[in-house]
């Protein structure tokens, strides 16, 4: 197959959702010839082929950050993205389309699809669809969701990546939508190698907590800090994998509380000292208000490490409380802060927790992942074919 993936972030930009689908394109690209479109940015290449997979990059001329999008620079995408698809559809014969994030890569997928007659795969993440956090989400609106139900409808199949996506589709977007549920997946380490803990100014006696995202509103991580302070140890440490606008108000919230040197704000790392930092921890914790999958999640369970999370989300599909670590009511701080209590002070329960995560995450190496898409390729290549 010859695939285009629409996607108005691809990594170095943005966050899971680009992740997820470049490391689903680089295990398709092994067999199937894969080309990427997506937004520019940061100074990167118009065009460059990694492991793989060509990427074409546009211009997008107003994002200022790695790590996060703004309304201009989404917005922008959907001319440029459309203008350089023409190219590519008129260049090359694809087979199918996968467009990534309905908001705002969804028309992009569309009009390509209609215009060069190929199917549409249109795989949702969660926050494209709701995000509690943002006003400027699409169920809050009737335009956006009238235009998101309308592109929903139109795909030739709709992918989400979790239970609690899907039920957030056929809520606020049409019970009536089918949709496939694909799991995401990781990529399986070859190195496992852990960050030493001299690196970090650490001790053998420092027990460390541990989460990763962009620093965003909707990942709460102002309770992340507060909880670190209540825990009252200072011998707990947090380290923080990320980047973000909510940074510099972090750093003023850990001064407030007077817990500044238990806070170790890593910013954006490469996967390797990612992967390091994660098994050098203890316990991985978010306080996260949702996720339409949660990738991080799994990270951490390939790293050994037990998980400390909320309960709303898509990771309640593969988190279960007293089995993978803990999954607590969304917003109970009290209940939070005992389980990590609980966590830090038992090695035992720690080591448990850990040994079950290792052999848990196998059903979600990203070959799984890669390999369903692909069957879901062939199904609707094979139903377009039939009704022209």
């Amino acid at each position: 197959m010859r695939i285009l993936y629409c996607n108005y972030e691809y990594p170095p930009l943005g966050g899971g959702g680009g992740v997820i689908n470049k490391q689903i394109a680089e295990e398709l690209a092994k067999r199937h010839t894969v080309d990427v479109l997506t937004s520019q940015g940061m100074d990167l290449p118009s065009k460059t082929v990694e492991n793989g997979v060509t990427i074409y990059r546009v211009p997008v001329f107003f994002r200022s950050r790695q790590a996060s999008a703004n309304m201009p620079s989404m917005l922008a995408y959907l001319p440029s993205g459309y203008w350089k698809g023409r190219q590519l559809i008129r260049q090359f014969s694809y087979d199918v389309i996968n467009t990534h994030f309905v908001v705002p890569t969804g028309p992009v997928g569309d009009w390509l699809s209609a215009r060069a007659s190929v199917p549409n795969v249109l795989s949702v993440h969660g926050g494209d669809l709701y995000d509690p956090s943002k006003w400027s989400s699409p169920h809050r609106h009737s335009l956006l969701r009238s235009s998101v139900r309308r592109l929903l409808k139109k795909a030739d199949a709709v992918v989400g990546q979790s239970s609690n996506t899907i039920a957030n589709v056929h809520t606020y977007y049409g019970s009536e939508i089918e949709c496939e549920c694909i799991p995401l997946g990781v990529v399986r380490q070859e190195h496992q190698d852990v960050a030493p803990r001299s690196r970090y100014g650490l001790s053998d006696d420092d027990r460390v907590l541990v989460t990763v995202g962009r620093l965003v509103s909707r990942k709460g991580l102002d309770q992340l800090v507060d909880i670190v302070k209540q825990l009252d140890n200072d011998r707990v440490r947090l380290f923080i994998i990320g980047s973000g606008p909510q940074e510099e108000p972090l750093k003023e919230i850990a001064q407030k509380l007077g817990v500044s040197g238990q806070i170790h704000f890593l910013g954006q790392v490469d996967d390797r000292e990612k992967l390091e930092v994660l098994r050098m921890a203890d316990v991985y914790a978010s306080t996260s208000q949702h996720e339409g999958f949660g990738i991080v999640y799994l990270e951490a369970m390939a790293a050994g490490l037990p998980v400390i999370c909320y309960d709303y989300g898509g990771q309640t599909d593969f988190l279960e409380s007293d089995v993978n670590g803990y999954v607590v009511k969304l917003n109970d701080r009290v209940e939070f802060k005992n389980a990590c209590q609980r966590l830090l002070d038992d090695s035992g329960l720690r080591e448990r927790m850990g040994k079950h995560n290792l052999v848990a995450v196998e059903k979600y190496y990203i070959d799984h992942c890669a390999d369903q898409y692909e069957k879901l390729y062939e199904k609707v290549i094979e139903q377009h074919k039939n009704q022209l």
